[in-house]
């Protein structure tokens, strides 16, 4: 009887752990909270009205949905590194937005640009 307790004992905790081990590495979703909202303040600084602005705001707009699609297909690494990006274009046109008062963090936030893309290449254009 004991021996039948300790294997019911072990298969419960077996089960146990393996339903932990699933929901840990359950997909979470992807916070776009940043990039939305970067986005809403490009729009509401007036990007669109400034042609460097308007260009970088697309490309966040752009960047925001292929992250999106990346995470759909469960590319979550890409997705994340693509939405760092589409966070860094909206800061930059949000601060371009604000005119040549504040070129210095345009520069500085470009540089960031530049530098994100060269650590995290487009993953659309690098697959073969």
């Amino acid at each position: 009887m004991r021996h039948v307790c300790r294997i019911g004992i072990l298969v419960f905790a077996a089960a146990v752990m393996a339903i932990a081990i699933a929901a840990g590495c359950a997909s979470a979703p992807l916070q776009t909270e940043r990039s939305t909202s970067g986005i809403r303040a490009a729009e509401e600084a007036g990007a669109a009205n400034v042609p460097q602005a308007s260009l970088h705001l697309q490309l966040a707009k752009e960047e925001l949905e292929r992250a999106k699609g990346l995470a759909a297909k469960g590319e979550k690494e890409k997705a994340a590194s693509m939405l760092s990006r589409a966070e860094a274009d909206a800061e930059l046109a949000v601060t371009l937005s604000r005119g040549d008062v504040e070129k210095s963090e345009a520069m500085a936030a470009m540089e960031r640009v530049r530098q994100l893309r060269r650590e995290n290449p487009d993953p659309i254009k690098t697959q073969p």
